[in-house]
Parts: C-alpha cells; structure tokens; sequence
C-alpha cells in the first residue's frame, strides 16, 4: 500500500528536462546505518551502466568531520566522475567544506587536470570494474586522504585534504548527482563492500541503507531508484521509481 500511495503522490513530478536544482543536478543518496566514531571509511564502485550524454555525473563516498568533543567540523566526497571536460570524459574528485561552508584547503595532486580544478583531476576508470574508495586519516593530525584502488591493483592517494582538529570521520554515505536531463538514457552504478575501521582498528559493516531522494520542489528527477541486486545496491536514473524515500535497503554480505 505504501508504495502504491507513494506512486499517486509522484503523479506530475519531474521525469524529462533538465533539474531547475540551485546546482543544476538532480541528487539521491544512501545513508549509512553505522554510527560511530573512525579512521577510514571504504566502498566500492562500480559504473554498470556508463553516460551517453556530455553532461557531469558525480558518484561519491561522503563522510563528516568531527573533534574530540563531537563538534562538527565540515564534510568531504570521493568519487569518480563522468566529465567531458576531461580526456575520456573519466576523472576523480576529492574535495570538501569546512563547518562555515569554506572550501578546504589541501595538497597538490600529483594527477593532472584538464580543467585546472584542485579537486578534480584526470584519472582513465573504466565502466564494468569496481574501484574502491577510501577516506582515511593522513599522516598528519587534522589531515585526511581521498585514495582509489583500481582493479589492477593500482593505488592512488588522490590528494590530502586539511581539516583542522578533525580525529575522526562519521556520518558515512554514498550518491549520485547527475546534471544531465532527467529523460537522459539510463546509468547505473553498484555500491557494495561498505566497511569502516574504528578508531580501535575494529572493523564494521552497515547493515543496511537509508534511502534518499531530492524532493520535486527541491529540483530532483523523480524517475531515479536505488536497489539491491545481490551483490551490492544499485543506483539508477530514467527508470521507475520502486524505492520509498526513508526505505531501509538490507546490504548484501
């Protein structure tokens, strides 16, 4: 019934054009069902299904920033991109914003990067292969490294971000945000393997997602889900929407 009740409320809602979103995109995500205080945070991604537009599609591994005290301290996104500007229109991202919303501050990439943007940098990924994201502490105390491992094995420190006083990262989540239109042909990315390591070396594993979707009145495309398909969560734009946004998505083992 749930559903059935949540299809007459989509009636009329945005399923062609471009998202009028502040940013021009259309964003859904998966909340992570594991509180807790760590040192890393790791996903794999994996593009199933890669763009055939030249518009920018963002998927990201997002965590929060947080003092001894438990004050917040800002936020940072890994993910890899689809981006015409770059050769291949492949590249990677690893930026963020302080608690007043700054950008943070970090390290020179040793990636190069067609659009001279510090945060996004040219890397040559590949749909059908998983990459796994990482957010870890940095050598320093404040500091946080975005890496990716590529199925050959290749391992890539994307750059160092600084965020003083942070000594532990939570609030873990993984996204899309797409700003082609939301009749564009259909994407799909698989998330799976979630882990995080505690400030104690424990490892953990969220149970399940939350589901989120950005609103109508908010800009979103209502013709995007999120799925489990046995090995991992799916998220995909241009398709019927099946998910209800608060769902509990169970994560495969």
């Amino acid at each position: 019934m749930a559903n059935w009740f949540q299809r007459i409320l989509r009636l009329g809602e945005r399923t062609s054009g471009f998202p009028p979103s502040a940013n021009g995109a259309s964003s859904f995500h998966l909340l992570w069902d594991l509180p807790g205080a760590f040192r890393s945070v790791e996903v794999d991604l994996e593009v199933l299904v890669a763009p055939a537009v030249p518009q920018l599609y963002f998927w990201a591994l997002q965590v929060d920033f947080a003092d001894d005290s438990g004050q917040h301290l800002g936020g940072a996104h890994l993910g890899l991109q689809w981006h015409p500007g770059h050769p291949g229109s492949t590249a990677v991202n690893w930026g963020g914003y302080d608690r007043l919303g700054r950008v943070l501050a970090g390290s020179e990439s040793a990636l190069r990067s067609a659009v001279g943007n510090e945060n996004t940098r040219d890397l040559a990924w590949r749909a059908g292969e998983p990459y796994r994201l990482r957010v870890e502490q940095g050598r320093d105390p404040g500091t946080w490294d975005g890496v990716v491992a590529a199925p050959d094995g290749t391992v890539t420190t994307i750059r160092t971000l600084a965020v003083p006083g942070a000594t532990y990262a939570r609030g873990a989540s993984v996204w899309s945000e797409v700003f082609a239109r939301c009749d564009a042909p259909g994407v799909a990315v698989r998330w799976s393997r979630p882990r995080a390591t505690t400030l104690e070396g424990v490892t953990m594993t969220p149970p399940t997602y939350a589901t989120s979707f950005q609103r109508h009145e908010d800009g979103g495309c209502a013709n995007t889900d999120s799925v489990p398909d046995g090995f991992g969560v799916l998220q995909m734009t241009s398709t019927p929407r099946t998910a209800v946004p608060g769902d509990r998505l169970v994560v495969p083992s």
